[in-house]
Parts: C-alpha cells; sequence; structure tokens
C-alpha cells in the first residue's frame, strides 16, 4: 500500500542521515577548492571539485536505494551544488587565470572578475530551474549544460594546464571566453544527454568504448577528462543543429510530396476539361 498523507507530509520534512552526509561530504569538497586555490594548489583544487562531483552523484543514489529521499534533501542538495559547482569553480578560475586580465589594466581586471560572477550567477540560475522542472523534465536530457559538467569542463583544464607545467597566463584571453560559454549553456535550452536513464541491452561496441575509455582516463586522468568534458559541452549545440537539420529535410521532403500530389490531382482534372 501507498503511504497516506500524514506519512507523506512527515516525510517532505524529514532530516535522513546517510544521504545528507554525502552531500555535506560534497559541499566540503567544493569549499576546499575554493581554499586550495587560495594557497595556489590549483590542481588540488581542481581534483577536489571532481570528489564533489562523484559525491553528488552518490548522494541521491543512496537516497533512492534507501527510500530516504526528502524535501529537506532536495533543498540541501542545491544548496551544496551551489558551493561545489558555482561558486568553487568561479573562484577557482578567477585565482588562477581570470585575476591575470588586471595588468592589462582597470577595465580588463574588471571583465575578470565579471566573468567569475556570469558563471556563478548562471548556475544559481540552472540549479532554481532545474529544481522546478524535475517533476516534468524529461529523464533523458537536461535542459541547459548541468553545472557539475560546466563545473569539470573548466577544472579539467586548470588539472591538464598544471599537470603538464603550462604557464596559466597564456591562457588569459581564453578562459573568459570559455567561462562566458559554460556560463550561458548552463542557461540555455540546448538539449544534453543526462545519463539517467540506460538501457537494460547495449550493443558490445559501447562496452568496447567504455572499457577503453575507463583505460585512458586511468593512464592519464586530467586530458582525458578534459577531452570528454569538451566533447559532452560541444554534445549540446551539436545535437540541437542536427535536430534542426534534420527538421528541415523532413518539412522540404513533405512540401515536395505535397506539391507532387497537387500536381497529379491537376493532371486529370485539365484532362478532362473540354
Amino acid at each position: 500500500m501507498g503511504d497516506s498523507v500524514e506519512q507523506r507530509m512527515r516525510r517532505s520534512g524529514a532530516i535522513y542521515l546517510l544521504p545528507n552526509l554525502f552531500t555535506t561530504a560534497a559541499m566540503f569538497a567544493g569549499f576546499y577548492a575554493i581554499v586550495a586555490a587560495f594557497n595556489g594548489e590549483f590542481a588540488t583544487a581542481a581534483i577536489a571539485v571532481f570528489v564533489a562531483g562523484l559525491l553528488d552523484g552518490l548522494d541521491g543514489r543512496v537516497a533512492r536505494m534507501t527510500n530516504t529521499q526528502s524535501e529537506f534533501g532536495i533543498q540541501y542538495d542545491s544548496l551544496s551544488d551551489m558551493v561545489s559547482f558555482g561558486l568553487a569553480p568561479a573562484l577557482v578560475l578567477y585565482t588562477w587565470s581570470l585575476s591575470g586580465l588586471k595588468v592589462y589594466g582597470v577595465f580588463w581586471g574588471k571583465v575578470g572578475w565579471l566573468v567569475a560572477f556570469i558563471f556563478a550567477a548562471c548556475a544559481a540560475l540552472r540549479l532554481a530551474r532545474f529544481n522546478t522542472n524535475a517533476a516534468t523534465g524529461d529523464k533523458h536530457f537536461f535542459q541547459g549544460l548541468a553545472s557539475p559538467a560546466a563545473a569539470g569542463t573548466l577544472m579539467a583544464l586548470v588539472w591538464a594546464v598544471e599537470d603538464f607545467g603550462g604557464d596559466r597566463r597564456a591562457l588569459v584571453w581564453l578562459t573568459p571566453l570559455l567561462t562566458t560559454a559554460l556560463a550561458l549553456a548552463m542557461v540555455s535550452r540546448l538539449p544534453y544527454y543526462s545519463f539517467k536513464v540506460w538501457p537494460e541491452r547495449v550493443r558490445f561496441l559501447w562496452i568496447l568504448a567504455a572499457v577503453v575509455a575507463l583505460a585512458l582516463l586511468a593512464a592519464h586522468p586530467p586530458n582525458v577528462l578534459l577531452t570528454l568534458s569538451l566533447i559532452y559541452a560541444a554534445s549540446g549545440p551539436a545535437w540541437w543543429a542536427w535536430r534542426r537539420i534534420r527538421k528541415r529535410q523532413r518539412r522540404a521532403i513533405w512540401e515536395k510530396s505535397a506539391a507532387e500530389k497537387t500536381k497529379t490531382e491537376a493532371k486529370p482534372a485539365a484532362e478532362d476539361a473540354p
């Protein structure tokens, strides 16, 4: 039998320990990323955000597995995500690269911290929209780039450059553009595959691809994560463009078919005319 109204009301205000521990740990990882960035430990900061993403993916699954979902947990998870995938990547990237714009003048210094703020604000808007549409949204696709994916793309860039030993000052004009593009992707209506719904059966090729991806990830995590993150970030515009092209092709075929049908119907009428 289903839960009674009283039980559902009690559950909506309940606070469960296990899933909220994972949420708290994810928020701690995001906060630690900020502290590490302020101390100049940028690779550690990037890894901390990825740890936050891993923990964020576990708290919801733990709640569903243990039947401990609650309204409190949903709201707490959103606040944690704001810290881990909104504020943390924005501040890490500002400390790592965007602050370097100050050497080009006061105006460009303001551009640096404004870009970081835009990313954090768009992450907050993305999370708010997700919460309001969670019950009615498509489970297969996200509307806009998810904030953990946007944060992961930026942190993968930081990690890869730090691991390679590159000069982050050479990216001082690239990072504002990339950060702004990811921020706008979060609040866009571009479709992104959610990976929440998996088919029971898949082709053998997909299993092989997963094995190869895991092997590459183990061999060199920064570069592989950066590559996968950029591919996923670009998949939204690519999928949108492909659907638009297919829609135009179907419309052109329909219009051609309708024109041929009209021509065929008009021909006998012309022959019957005196």
